[in-house]
């Protein structure tokens, strides 16, 4: 079915004096997977708030129509479908067409919103105590004996390939495995329209591709209308029937997915890296392990034997797969998690200090001096983007030396003084979620670790925001002196950022030396045993 679903009219999106969107008009055709590619900033994520009807994303000027079939008897939204029988209750369906901001009849606003479903980047709204299976029982809204939940909520984490995480507590898996169990979740929910906001961000090339296949499925499946925003262009072109290109909040380019993408990467350009390295080391890991025990499974070696060393000022890459043991390495390198066995050291001026004797909190002692970014990070939502550096470094510090601190680092994060003037003193909802990635980084960098930790720090990011990640990274390395050791199974940020990169596969170190050849064997899957 090719007949329009959404249509949106004249979309204007503006929070105080920043216009986020601006005269946005796009029909959305029922059953197709919609492209959405622009730079951080660009409003797609305010986009997708806005089609969600997300509260304070209300057009200032618009509007967003949704024609669907409606049920006043038992109160459903459908899609349109050949026939106009309720699925619910067998009762005649009416055909609706629906202002969806600005409709008096809140029952049906609210009916056919319940049938939105949206994930968001780098967002893991799971139960941490619960398993991946109870978390996707969870979501299940129609009423169903517990036998039929666990069948469906088993179908649907197969379907994103963890059928072998089911039993797992939801706070062990990793990042990109939670990613899963979110859309998981999101699917059990049976909505008739999917916002997908980076939703393979967080994921090696292996698993994004079983998810993206998973949302193709679906879609052909059951008639499913997928919105699907991407910092890879590669994706849209694969995956979407439209798109649309978006640029400082207005319509760029609509066309097919190739002439969008193919466009979007001609014009963005890779630069080369510029290394500088010390032959001095400022970590050594040694022979460090860490195994848990599960059900199934018996003993899981997430880290096994682990050895290898950081020299300062290095940019040094970990890739892997998800659940390839790459975060709890990092955990344990961060004093957050207790080393097993083996040694971690961090050299602290001229003093090696061993991690795993106990510090403040009974952390390793090291810790205070390890900045650690975390793919689950976020900003405090009702503290300004200062409030927010300000925290990372303390309020004892005068505060003319706090703003001047902040300044320094948003600018060397690739903000323009303009735009930092702007956002010192908004809050983190009117920023874009790159910009918003950058400002968590500018609390890691802001502390001056001698070692930041970077768990996926580009992991959703477009393009051109990655590239000044990137460049910032590098940037500080020159200007701090800071060395890094940075997470992540995307290609491009490891040739941009890193001068060596390891290998990590089942907890072992499978590979440790040039990026390219790192990031070869990653999106190859090959297993080499050296």
């Amino acid at each position: 079915m090719t007949d329009t679903f959404i249509s949106i009219r004249g979309l204007t999106k503006k929070f105080d004096e920043l216009t986020a969107l601006e005269d946005v008009s796009l029909d959305i055709s029922q059953g197709t997977i919609f492209g959405l590619v622009g730079e951080s900033g660009a409003g797609k994520s305010v986009l997708m708030h806005t089609l969600r009807g997300t509260e304070g994303y209300d057009p200032t000027e618009g509007k967003i129509i949704f024609d669907v079939y409606w049920c006043p008897n038992c109160k459903r939204v459908e899609k349109r479908a050949n026939s106009n029988k309720c699925p619910r209750c067998n009762s005649q369906m009416e055909e609706k067409e629906v202002d969806f901001w600005n409709t008096e009849d809140r029952e049906l606003r609210n009916a056919l919103r319940s049938r939105i479903s949206i994930m968001l980047q780098r967002t893991f709204s799971l139960y941490g105590d619960k398993s991946a299976l109870e978390n996707v029982m969870e979501a299940i809204p129609e009423p169903m004996d517990r036998a039929k939940k666990v069948r469906k909520a088993n179908e649907l984490l197969s379907t994103v390939d963890l059928s072998h995480r089911t039993t797992h507590i939801a706070r062990d898996l990793s990042g990109g495995e939670k990613q899963r169990v979110v859309l998981a979740r999101q699917l059990a929910k049976d909505p008739i329209l999917l916002l997908a906001d980076e939703p393979t961000g967080t994921l090696d090339p292996i698993s994004a591709d079983k998810v993206h296949n998973a949302i193709i499925d679906r879609v052909n499946d059951e008639d499913l209308t997928v919105v699907f925003a991407t910092h890879w262009p590669r994706v849209i072109r694969d995956i979407a029937n439209e798109g649309v290109w978006l640029e400082d909040g207005k319509v760029k380019k609509r066309g097919t997915p190739s002439e969008i993408t193919d466009k979007f990467i001609k014009e963005r350009p890779r630069e080369e890296r510029k290394c500088e390295i010390k032959e001095r080391k400022i970590a050594r890991i040694e022979d460090v392990k860490k195994y848990y025990y599960s059900v199934n499974r018996g003993v899981v070696k997430a880290v096994d034997e682990v050895s290898f060393d950081i020299n300062e000022k290095e940019i040094f890459g970990l890739v892997g797969w998800s659940g390839s043991g790459k975060t709890s390495l990092a955990r344990m390198m961060t004093g957050v998690d207790p080393i097993e066995e083996g040694n971690i050291e961090v050299r602290i001026g001229d003093d090696w200090v061993d991690m795993s004797e106990k510090g403040p909190n009974n952390r390793g002692r090291a810790t205070p001096h390890i900045g650690f970014l975390h793919q689950e990070h976020s900003l405090y939502p009702h503290s300004t983007i200062l409030e927010n550096l300000s925290s990372s470094i303390g309020t004892q510090m005068p505060e003319e030396f706090i703003e001047i601190k902040a300044k320094d680092t948003l600018k060397g994060l690739g903000f323009k003084e303009e735009k930092i003037d702007k956002i010192l003193y908004e809050y983190p909802k009117s920023l874009s979620v790159g910009e918003e990635q950058r400002v968590a980084l500018a609390q890691v960098l802001i502390q001056e670790p001698v070692l930041n930790i970077l768990d996926e720090p580009a992991g959703t990011l477009d393009p051109i925001t990655k590239k000044e990640v990137s460049e910032s990274i590098l940037s500080a390395r020159r200007e701090l002196e800071s060395t890094f050791m940075i997470i992540s199974h995307d290609r491009e940020f490891v040739l941009q950022t890193c001068d060596r990169a390891a290998l990590m596969h089942n907890g072992v170190i499978k590979y440790i030396g040039d990026p390219e050849e790192a990031v070869e064997r990653l999106v190859e899957k090959k297993e080499v045993n050296e």
